[in-house]
């Protein structure tokens, strides 16, 4: 954790040198202390789902881990992160798993974590009797078990929990900056006055030196037969027959510059240095860095507040903004390149005391810092590194080169060199693969000659020699060819196909040679050469030995051969009875291979390299771990209908189920690596297959009734499983199809039965009325109808008789008009023939008076008015609407539109006007024109329209 406490004067002398010693590290390449780092893995608050800063971390022999959060306590059960949170949501700054209970301290209270009866964790707070002798502003930074008690640590006090609930407090004249328990004694360090040892619960004055005043002492712990005292400001020291002995630790330089605040020894002796400003350091013990691990390197955070060793050296990391995982329980690892200026690695050899490394960007090496350097030249795609007659050859995508001093020397411009072999019982004579084809190269005293062979243009990354003068090569699409090579090595005699040789598949066929066999690994499995048949066949013992899902991505000339198996695991095989002799779990190197170009790479002293996106892991191929065991699944809760119940319902491994709920378990296998769970679920003894569940939570639903064996197994990438959990769940059968269901079934049977009866009867009752109300309904509707239809034809009668009498006054009233008409033109006659003999009157004024008569008897008012009597008797309101319409319309004007109405002629008109059929045609012109009729629009037409 990070002190916070007031600033305590120090001495002028420790200034001086933490100053020469700090500004010395700052001027030391970072490259010194290597970027070979073991696996570690980084868990970020987005995926814990908490606060970045985690003061404090423990781990209990359940295998889960728990962290003193910002928001609480975390829990991690290797699949999934819970949070739980104290009742005011305070920080925790410390945590301890002990005996099954969690302990844990934050401000001004301290307590334990205990699971209720549904699996839940509850906090029960150890304070209350006390809480006037809680120093006010105590916060609780470390906690440690020490024989038959619990101690809470602060800055200020020491309290000391009892089995029987009781507290004891003790406070030291100085800030308390850490407590540790050594050989069952109980060391207490303060800030200005040394350190005490705790006897009989009292502090009692154990060490004192003016050096570790303001020191700021993190740990004190066993070394050999001393005590190592590791400081915050000072670095590490001896205390030795009560004597302050410095230590040669050279890990000292960092833990000044950088401020220790956490320590760990591991039970091989290495020790681990948790600083404020750059990760963890890793050394020896004799204090030699042996690795570091920073935020540069890939750690997530640089302040490590807070560790926990396994008594397997796998160590959890407390960070200001995270938590990580390292594991130093193996002695593999791994060169990342976090700035992404290596690229992909292909190949990885040692030369000459100098790590090479081909990838997809160029060759580098490492120098004597381990640091990482470019040759130059070398940009672009490196395939192949190999070590031929003392050399280092270089395939690459421009061509082939050899290394000389860190300089690159072209030795063929044949594009892609994919891989070279020697050819065999020949000195100095190679055959390479690449883009185009078989490459030849010779070696005439010290210069090598390279010479494409023609006969084939195809690509060769695989290459193996059947003899001297033949060799299979394969293609990722053209299939499988076996090349023929001239008795001069000059050119190729032959090149044979065996697409229909019994190959399973012309598609990613590689070929390897195992022992004496040449074999072929296609999609669809393992198969060999069969020469005396010039055939290809099954390989069956690599098909069962390997998997047909598996494939050699190296193979040596040792007795091994490097396999990655269907499970995504790598595993070093032996030659001899193909036994596994070290397998990798894919955690190390998850979506991190080239995929398609996976490679191991033989790098001398019993190490290999595999090859990464970002890097490379260095194996110890002398290392071999037995896996540890899977454990076997805990039910951690159970719910129904998504509530949380009792785990007491489970008796004797047996679950009564009412019908229609749904059920959900969590389990936990916390103490396995790396593992996920499966079930199976049987009915009524049928076969059943196991799944993967998602996480650690599986729930079940809609099940019908009956019982079911419920079956649960941890697994790890090597396919290997656990022992299984089993319940039995017994779905209930629906309370209709219990006894006293069936009994109700019955009764209620007879009830429905009776209620049917009476309820029948009274249906029928009903239908009666029903039909006497629609016969009476009916006869009304009749009646109704009968007096209807004699109104309709009353109406009808006299709707007949009245168009009856329209017709009549209609025929009057042309009998009229037709009548004025004759009576008008004979009028019309008279007077024109008197018009004639006018002359012959004698006396003129005789005449006048008889045309006027005529004229008279033509306009004469009284007939008009009965005509007009009879037209309204016809046309309602004819004349009333003509006029809304046109009011400027003359006498005149309405006789000419009642006489246009009644479909009369010019010819009748002009009688009837006592004109004209000029003057008629004058008149209808303008009528037209009052009327607005634009010369398209019939007179006729409008004036029966109204």
């Amino acid at each position: 954790m990070i002190f916070r406490f007031p600033n305590i004067s120090s001495h002028i002398l420790y200034n001086i040198v933490k100053l020469v010693l700090y500004t010395f590290f700052l001027c030391v390449s970072p490259n010194v202390l290597g970027q070979h780092t073991p696996y570690f893995q980084n868990y970020a608050l987005s995926g814990y789902g908490a606060g970045n800063q985690n003061w404090g971390i423990s781990k209990g022999d359940n295998g889960k881990l728990y962290t003193a959060n910002n928001n609480g306590l975390l829990e991690y059960d290797g699949l999934k992160w819970t949070l739980y949170q104290l009742p005011n949501k305070t920080t925790l700054r410390s945590v301890l798993v002990h005996d099954n209970l969690v302990y844990t301290g934050s401000y001004e209270d301290f307590g334990y974590w205990k699971k209720d009866k549904k699996g839940v964790l509850q906090y029960t707070s150890l304070t209350t009797s006390i809480r006037e002798s809680i120093t006010i502003n105590d916060e609780i930074w470390q906690i440690v078990p020490y024989k038959e008690t619990i101690v809470f640590r602060s800055f200020s006090s020491l309290y000391i929990y009892h089995n029987d609930g009781s507290i004891k407090k003790l406070t030291p004249p100085s800030v308390i900056m850490s407590c540790n328990i050594v050989n069952d004694e109980f060391y207490l360090s303060t800030l200005q006055h040394g350190i005490y040892k705790i006897e009989n619960e009292e502090l009692q004055p154990y060490f004192f030196h003016e050096l570790l005043v303001d020191a700021k002492v993190i740990a004190v712990s066993s070394y050999n037969d001393k005590l190592l005292v590791s400081t915050s400001l000072k670095g590490s020291y001896f205390i030795e027959k009560d004597k302050l002995i410095g230590t040669n630790f050279t890990v000292n330089k960092a833990i000044i510059a950088h401020q220790l605040n956490s320590f760990s020894t591991l039970n091989d002796g290495r020790m681990v240095f948790g600083t404020i400003k750059d990760g963890i350091y890793i050394t020896d013990k004799h204090g030699t860095v042996l690795s570091h691990l920073n935020k540069e390197n890939g750690l997530s955070n640089n302040t490590v507040l807070a560790m926990h060793v396994e008594p397997d050296n796998k160590v959890w990391l407390g960070l200001d903004n995270g938590i990580s995982f390292v594991d130093l329980s193996s002695h593999n690892y791994f060169f990342n390149d976090i700035s992404g200026r290596l690229g992909a690695v292909y190949d990885v050899v040692k030369f000459k005391d100098t790590l090479y490394i081909g990838s997809n960007t160029g060759l580098f090496y490492l120098d004597s810092n381990n640091a990482l350097q470019f040759v130059e030249g070398s940009q672009g795609q490196v395939w192949d590194l190999e070590i031929i007659e003392g050399q280092l050859f270089c395939g690459h995508n421009n061509g082939t080169y050899i290394v000389e001093g860190f300089t690159l020397k072209e030795i063929s411009p044949f594009t892609g060199g994919l891989t070279i072999k020697k050819v065999p019982e020949k000195s100095n004579l190679y055959i390479q693969g690449a883009y185009t084809g078989l490459i030849r190269f010779s070696k005439n005293d010290l210069n090598w000659n390279a010479k494409h062979l023609g006969g084939t243009s195809m690509l060769a990354r695989y290459l193996v020699f059947e003899d001297r003068n033949q060799v299979w090569v394969s293609h990722a699409y053209k299939g499988l060819h076996k090349v023929t090579l001239g008795s001069n090595y000059d050119t190729i005699t032959s090149v044979k196909s065996y697409k229909d040789k019994g190959i399973w598949s012309n598609f990613n066929v590689s070929v390897h040679q195992i022992k004496k066999d040449i074999c072929f690994k296609s999609n669809n499995g393992w198969q060999k050469y069969e020469p005396l048949q010039d055939t290809i066949i099954p390989f069956d013992l690599l098909n069962n030995k390997l998997g047909k899902d598996s494939y050699i991505i190296s193979d040596f000339d040792t007795d091994l051969l490097v396999v990655k198996t269907k499970n995504e695991t790598i595993e070093f095989i032996s030659l001899t009875n193909l036994d596994k002799v070290l397998i990798l779990n894919n955690q190390y190197f998850k979506d991190r291979l080239v995929v398609g170009y996976e490679r191991v790479s033989y790098v001398g002293d019993s190490l290999y390299a595999l090859s990464l996106m970002d890097g490379f892991m260095l194996i110890d191929g002398k290392e071999y771990h037995e896996h540890s065991s899977l454990q076997l699944p805990l039910l951690e809760q159970i719910e129904i209908n998504d509530e949380l119940i009792d785990l007491g319902i489970l008796k004797n491994q047996t679950i009564d189920l009412d019908y229609g709920k749904s059920i959900s378990f969590s389990l936990t296998s916390a103490t396995s690596e790396n593992y996920y769970l499966e079930y199976a679920l049987e009915a009524d003894g049928e076969p059943y297959k196991w799944y993967k569940m998602k996480g650690d939570k599986l729930k079940l639903a809609n099940l019908s009734s009956g019982g079911y064996k419920l079956q649960f197994r941890a697994v790890n990438d090597f396919g290997e499983a656990s022992e299984v959990f089993a319940i039995q769940l017994n779905v209930l059968y629906p309370w209709y199809r219990d006894t006293p269901g069936l009994l109700l079934f019955f009764v209620l049977a007879g009830i429905i039965a009776l209620v049917f009866f009476v309820l029948h009867k009274r249906k029928i009752a009903k239908e009666q009325r029903l039909l006497s109300m629609k016969y009476t309904k009916e006869q009304e509707e009749l009646l109704l109808q009968q007096t209807l239809e004699s109104d309709r034809k009353l109406v009808e009668l006299k709707n007949e008789s009245l168009r009856n009498e329209v017709k009549l006054k209609s025929k009057q009233l042309a009998n009229t008009a037709m009548a004025l008409v004759k009576k008008n033109e004979t009028l019309l006659e008279i007077k024109n023939e008197l018009t004639k003999h006018k002359d012959e009157f004698t006396n003129y004024f005789s005449y006048k008076r008889l045309i006027k008569k005529v004229d008279n008897s033509i306009d004469h008012k009284d007939e008009w008015e009965v005509f007009e009597f009879n037209f309204n008797q016809v046309h309602e309101e004819f004349f009333n609407k003509l006029k809304e319409r046109h009011p400027d319309l003359t006498h005149k004007d309405l006789k000419v539109c009642a006489y246009i109405k009644m479909n009369l002629s010019t010819k009748e008109i002009a009688p009837l006007m006592n004109i004209s059929i000029r003057g008629v045609e004058t008149n209808r012109y303008r009528l037209r024109k009052k009327l607005d009729l634009e010369n398209d629009n019939s007179l006729v037409d409008y004036l029966q329209n109204i």
